[in-house]
């Protein structure tokens, strides 16, 4: 509902709106507010400080022919509660301002800004904050209908904290008390109490409320702040100030202010004067005039005074930004007689992070809405449950999400409207996701000599989007339109509808997703595959010696062979195994069964790498068992003495390679290396990390190889069916971005252990062993997207290399690997078609047979914006984004990549509110229902360390996390930006249900919790220096916080019911996830803790990226530069 600010408007208050979460919006008027707060500054924060009676001076235009002062208590509005004024406020009126708190209607989010419809005689700038002030005010983000409430004024809530609050003299130093003030006498509410966390008090808290919450979106006016909604009282506790944004330090607005260090515009309104942020009062400063409208509807066009926003105007005064002192230094006091020299400024409020829209509450309504029904696949562009919620999958002629999720579930029928809405049209598929166990995995089909039954032109295989024609002689392909015989022993009749009789004892007729059996026409050189090796390389120079690789490799790998991948459980693994130890020069070992012992042979001439012998290298685990177990017993005792520090790297995987050509197979090498390879061979490679590059445009060098040698060897290994993946136990750099071109160009992956340390790190780095050698693997793969007449498929991103413009080879297809396609018009779409894609990939399983898997997906196609923006999913196109971004930076600098991102945002919100919102007042900041969390996610997507490092952030991590996003699916990436946090207090042991996850904001953080918060990647358990003892009995068997070792890595086993549940709940998110997440234990105040703030996403980062709040006010100052 936008808020719109429109002129006819119901009575200024509108029905109570639910709040946005949950929290009631506060209103306007002048009743009393059960809370406490008067009403008529209930919907302010309090009394306008900053309108200090006087005729406002500066920038807010003089109020309309002498407004009187405005002295104490004054009526917000002249009117009385119903009565509207609309037009320009009457002459002796203080200059309206316009009502605030729209409700924070889901659509649109205002946000505050100087609005351009009003002739404001400040003439603010169209960006200016306010507007976005006022607009993120009543940010509403969500259905775009204009709220039921009329434009969105809903009563006052009744949680809200008293509005008094910013005027309690325990604001922040800065802001002297209230009592110095003006001459008037503030309204006695206003004095009233803070609340008990008052926001202003105490600077942790900083965050102030934003008043009411949601409400503060005010549309379009100033936004009037509103009481700040209940919070509990962790909630906003210790933000740290929160320093400007990048972008505009404009705490959320736009506009010329955008920085709180500078003199506001003179378009903006007095720097207190947002109504969002009432100041408390300066001491000199007299109470303002409220604007008598406010309870009025929004200002009309032609009103004018009022007071423009102020870049604040988003509520929450964040406790006093740094540097500044006075009212803006060196500014005219906007308003205020001048200060007294004490005076501190006030520091604008900021939006209210509980009116602007929550990735929690998107989450939690979407498993109340979708996670109780099963997902049926059988209608044409129906978006899916979000990732984060739990549903089974029917499949009824469409792939699974869990194998495709598309970033727009209807597709614009023409290029010219893709370029206008610049919503990215991409499909992120896995295509050999694991299922749950609900779910039944795709049926094998098998048409014997034949094979798969095809259209003769494109070349699709047969789905449920084929239409048989000619009692079924024929069938007409649902791609290309061709009509292709259907040969004799495929023949069936059809029914009445036309439908062949036998359409649902087919799966390809049925299906969204299945297999074929190929035959020898699809194989390699006309003949079937051999079954895959598994090659293991082993590091044994001096680093991998010294900090314990080798022997836990060795020791692990017994156990390891006998859980080799295999189809069926029951028959063993036919995949043959083979051994190699390296430094500068490489050892391979014969070990086949008849001999006593193993044997070694050296290859010391790495510059032309062969494989000394062919016999017995690779062999089968059960036939050779002994004398593999005495091989893995003997290597690290042989090399325990080694002096050897330096090591080769081309030439290991070049081994491999020829080991696997010789034996004519496909296969994996597992290579465990230690450090930066600097021995004279191929692929020799030079430190070359120089931070002085990050953030100039050099720094693209450091993403991309040293040397050609890698890219040209990665393509003989796909050429071979050679994957590698990559264990890393780096002390130091070891140009990551060089080392992982062959893993990633094969389909492999990469696992990082820096600083490797085995009492530590060991069961994470076992874990994932285990789990890389055991998962289901497809080898030698090519996979090709069809597409129905209209759209193409042109661009690609993943593990993977490409040697045309349409196949996309992968030496190993894993479970865990996606391939992300963008798609793109070529010609038009019909509405009755919808668009229709087809992925098939053919593979060598790990028995050794070729197969075809296949994915079917049809969506709709639309010729109205609206229907578009209707059925999108953020977080796949946040999924493609990050792809696209962590591309780019191999090209182009990283500024210009998170700007390009940023431009892309503003362009596909700017199309959604020029072409579908109900029109409203520039203020508002509007955004689709589906794409509200659009900018959240974005902006974590922006400060990523990819994208944004930190200072401590190596060259190696950054190209380590490029890589890892690139074949990360929806869920991961999902998690990876927007980490889960949840607060174990709230834990009930009786249930199997895990508590609400609470946002990443440390102001969310009650220093009474204990929070697990994971991503992926790592795991934290953060403990609050005062969490209760009992608590901290039950979870560390100690109740002293001081008793409690950051250093451990696993939770004690105790014998109590909330114990085992913690430790039930962090092995099933384990699980969820591809890679094994070590544990690390957070105390508060501890130094760990930089670490752990690192991942609370909303709030402003160490490396200068924004605030979630102040990111949407930029957001919005970016949308309307692009609208005017």
């Amino acid at each position: 509902m936008n808020v719109n600010q429109q002129p006819h408007m119901a009575t200024p208050y509108g029905q109570p709106q639910p709040g946005y979460q949950g929290y009631p919006q506060p209103g306007y008027g002048g009743d009393h507010v059960p809370s406490g707060y008067p009403a008529q500054y209930a919907p302010y924060n309090g009394p306008g400080s900053a309108y200090q009676q006087g005729p406002p001076q500066g920038t807010r235009g003089p109020p309309t022919s002498g407004a009187p002062p405005v002295s104490g208590a004054q009526n917000y509005s002249q009117f009385g509660q119903g009565e509207n004024q609309n037009g320009p406020p009457p002459m002796g009126a203080p200059p309206q301002r316009p009502p605030v708190s729209q409700p924070y209607t889901p659509g649109a989010v205002n946000l505050p800004g100087p609005q351009h419809p009003y002739g404001q005689r400040f003439g603010a700038p169209p960006v200016s904050m306010q507007h976005m002030t006022n607009q993120m005010a009543s940010m509403q983000v969500g259905s775009t209908a204009p709220s039921p409430a009329g434009p969105g004024y809903a009563p006052p809530s009744v949680s809200q904290a008293a509005v008094s609050a910013p005027y309690t003299p325990a604001a922040p130093p800065t802001f002297p008390p209230a009592s110095t003030a003006s001459s008037q006498p503030l309204p006695t509410e206003a004095l009233a109490q803070a609340p008990p966390h008052s926001y202003y008090g105490a600077l942790p808290p900083v965050q102030q409320p934003f008043q009411n919450a949601v409400p503060t979106f005010s549309s379009a006016g100033p936004t009037q702040p509103q009481a700040p909604p209940p919070v509990s009282p962790q909630s906003f506790p210790q933000a740290p100030p929160i320093s400007q944004p990048p972008f505009s330090t404009a705490q959320v607005h736009p506009g010329p202010t955008q920085s709180y260090r500078g003199p506001p515009m003179a378009s903006q309104g007095p720097p207190m004067a947002q109504a969002n942020h009432i100041l408390p009062t300066q001491p000199g400063m007299p109470p303002g005039p409220i604007n008598a409208s406010l309870s009025g509807p929004p200002p009309q066009p032609g009103m004018q005074g009022y007071p423009p926003q102020q870049n604040g105007a988003f509520g929450q005064v964040r406790g006093p930004q740094p540097g500044y002192t006075g009212p803006y230094p060196g500014q005219p006091n906007y308003g205020a007689p001048p200060a007294a020299p004490a005076s501190a400024p006030a520091a604008p409020k900021r939006l209210d992070p509980d009116s602007i829209p929550s990735p929690i509450q998107v989450i939690e309504d979407d498993k109340a809405n979708k996670g109780s029904e099963p997902f049926t696949t059988g209608v044409r562009g129906q978006a899916p449950p979000l990732v984060t919620t739990k549903f089974q999958v029917k499949d009824q002629g469409n792939a699974s999400p869990r194998y495709i999720r598309c970033t727009a579930y209807n597709m614009p029928c023409n290029s010219d409207m893709a370029k206008q809405s610049q919503v990215p049209l991409a499909a992120v598929i896995k295509p050999l996701a694991p299922l749950p166990p609900d779910e039944t995995p795709p049926y094998l089909v098998d048409h014997g000599e034949s094979g798969p039954i095809r259209c003769n032109r494109c070349k699709a295989y047969m789905c449920p989007y084929m239409q048989f024609i000619e009692g079924g002689r024929r069938f007409q392909c649902g791609f290309c339109n061709c009509v292709t015989e259907v040969p004799p022993n495929y023949f069936q009749h059809l029914d009445h509808t036309g439908k062949r009789v036998d359409c649902y004892d087919r799966p390809e007729l049925s299906m969204g997703s299945y297999d074929f059996m190929t035959t020898v026409d699809y194989c390699k050189n006309n003949k079937f595959p051999q079954p895959p090796a598994f090659i293991f390389l082993i590091d044994v120079s001096y680093n991998a010696v010294k900090n314990g690789t080798v022997g836990i490799v060795c020791q692990e790998l017994k156990t390891l062979l006998d859980y080799l991948p295999r189809e069926n459980p029951d028959v063993e693994s036919n995949i043959r195994v083979g051994f190699v130890t390296y430094n500068k020069v490489l050892h391979f070992y014969n070990v086949k069964a008849s001999l006593a012992q193993p044997q070694m042979m050296v290859v010391s001439d790495v510059a032309d790498m062969f494989v000394p012998l062919l016999d017995g290298f690779l062999v089968s685990v059960s036939e050779s068992r002994v004398v593999i177990e005495s091989l893995l017993d003997q290597i690290p005792e042989m090399f325990a003495d080694t002096r050897e520090t330096e090591t080769v790297f081309g030439p290991v995987i070049q081994a491999g390679l020829e080991a696997l050509k010789a034996a004519d197979c496909a296969g994996k090498l597992f290579v465990f290396h230690s450090s930066l390879p600097i021995a004279e061979a191929p692929g020799k490679l030079k430190n070359r990390e120089d931070k002085k590059l990050v953030g100039t445009d050099k720094e693209k060098t450091l993403f991309q190889p040293q040397v050609s040698f890698y890219n040209t060897l990665a393509k003989e290994c796909v050429a071979q069916g050679c994957c590698v993946d990559l264990f890393l136990f780096p002390n130091q750099y070891v140009d990551v971005a060089t080392l992982g071109v062959v893993p990633t160009s094969t389909g492999g992956s990469i696992y990082k252990y820096t600083y490797f340390q085995a009492p530590s790190d060991q069961e994470r780095f076992l874990n994932d062993l285990r789990r890389d050698v055991q998962k289901q693997v497809g080898f030698d793969a090519v996979m090709r997207v069809r597409t129905s007449t209209g759209i193409r498929a042109t661009d690609f991103f993943g593990a993977f290399y490409m040697s045309n413009t349409t196949d996309v080879e992968l030496a190993g297809l894993d479970c865990d690997k996606t391939v992300t396609v963008e798609f793109r018009h070529d010609d038009k779409l019909s509405e009755e078609t919808g668009a229709l894609m087809q992925c098939a990939v053919l593979y060598t399983s790990c028995s050794g047979q070729r197969r075809l898997r296949i994915h079917n997906m049809a969506v709709n196609c639309c010729s109205q914006l609206a229907d578009l923006y209707r059925n999108c999913e953020t977080d796949t196109i946040i999924n493609f984004f990050a792809k696209y971004a962590y591309r780019s930076v191999l090209s182009s600098p990283t500024k210009n990549v998170r700007d390009s991102l940023v431009n892309q945002c503003a362009q596909i919100l700017a199309c959604y509110r020029k072409n579908c919102a109900s029109p409203s007042s520039a203020g508002q900041l509007i955004l689709p229902e589906c794409m509200k969390l659009l900018p959240v996610y974005l902006n974590c997507v922006l400060k990523s360390d990819v994208l944004q490092p930190g200072a401590d952030v190596s060259l190696d991590d950054r190209a380590y996390l490029r890589q890892l996003v690139s074949t990360m699916d929806v869920a991961e990436s999902h998690v990876f930006f927007y980490p889960h946090l949840l607060p174990l207090q709230k834990l009930d042991v009786e249930s199997m249900a895990l508590p609400m996850a609470v946002r990443d904001s440390e102001e969310r953080l009650s220093r009474g919790g204990v929070y697990l918060l994971e991503n992926g990647l790592n795991i934290f358990l953060w403990v609050g220096v005062s969490a209760q003892q009992e608590l901290l009995q039950n979870i560390f068997g100690t109740p002293a916080f001081s008793q409690i070792d950051p250093n451990m890595t696993s939770l004690p086993a105790l014998d109590n019911p909330f114990s085992k549940r913690l430790r039930e709940i962090i092995e099933s998110v384990r699980a969820q996830r591809s890679r094994y997440m070590k544990l690390m234990v957070v105390k508060q105040e501890d130094k760990l803790e930089l670490i752990f703030k690192h991942f609370l996403v909303e709030d402003k980062s160490n490396s200068g990226g924004a605030s979630y709040v102040d990111f949407l006010c930029h957001m919005h100052k970016e949308i309307r530069q692009l609208l005017s």
